[in-house]
């Protein structure tokens, strides 16, 4: 078996920069598309129907590197972050417990440059914490939230049936699940014949995830999400996921 992408510094600084990164870090001169940016932020603040005062408590389940599970403080007084990267997910406690890390980014071939990934100010980092886990073999202790997020994690599991028969018994009745995902379907991470879509004469990955959702939640709202990833100074990883909000049935 190969050897898991996620845990390469290649990809922990990849991630950091998509994360953490200012405009002019990732795109520098480049005219590439700046609505693609800030995605980890936007994949919270485009699906939340935001409540009146902070919830109790919020899930970000394939947080990476924790941009997102930050971002879920504002909405919620404790905030867990799981992902299955061990590298990311250490970063991500850096992050909380000193509020920024130096990674570095690709300029050009053996050519790279250092950068400070900080968590922005007036996030209160001690509302957060992170854990190493795997998506589809979640504790069973795992309390219920008011808030969850998945957000492009759906087509990176190895069977993404077993993450959503889970999440029923993770959202509180009358709460919010917020998936992202671009439904990018690769034999390196999910077997063909675990695929929710992408098959000729199937339904949709769409279709799919809400036949298996129906029955516990209603679909509320959905939104397109670019989002970009810097591979280096001149090339990009440029993608839109599907982003959707649905509320937990009583």
């Amino acid at each position: 078996m190969s050897a898991n992408p996620y845990e390469s510094d290649r990809f922990l600084d990849e991630y950091l920069l998509f994360h953490y990164g200012t405009a002019e870090e990732i795109l520098g001169d480049v005219p590439a598309p700046r609505e693609a940016l800030d995605f980890a932020v936007r994949s919270v603040t485009s699906l939340i129907d935001p409540p009146e005062s902070r919830l109790p408590v919020a899930l970000d389940i394939g947080c990476a590197v924790g941009r997102s599970t930050f971002e879920l403080t504002l909405f919620a007084d404790a905030v867990t972050g799981i992902d299955y990267s061990h590298r990311f997910i250490q970063a991500a406690q850096h992050l909380q417990a000193q509020g920024s890390i130096e990674a570095g980014k690709i300029v050009e071939g053996d050519i790279s440059e250092r950068f400070l990934a900080a968590v922005p100010p007036g996030v209160i980092r001690s509302r957060a914490r992170f854990f190493q886990g795997d998506a589809m073999a979640l504790p069973q202790d795992l309390c219920p939230a008011d808030i969850v997020l998945a957000a492009n994690l759906i087509c990176r599991l190895p069977d993404p049936a077993i993450f959503l028969a889970r999440l029923p018994s993770l959202v509180k009745p009358g709460g919010q699940l917020l998936l992202t995902t671009p439904f990018t379907w690769l034999d390196t991470y999910t077997p063909r014949d675990k695929w929710l879509g992408g098959r000729p004469g199937g339904p949709s990955g769409f279709e799919a995830l809400q036949t298996r959702l129906e029955e516990h939640f209603d679909l509320e709202h959905t939104i397109d999400l670019p989002f970009l990833i810097r591979e280096h100074s001149r090339k990009f990883q440029y993608g839109i996921a599907l982003g959707s909000r649905w509320r937990r049935k009583p």
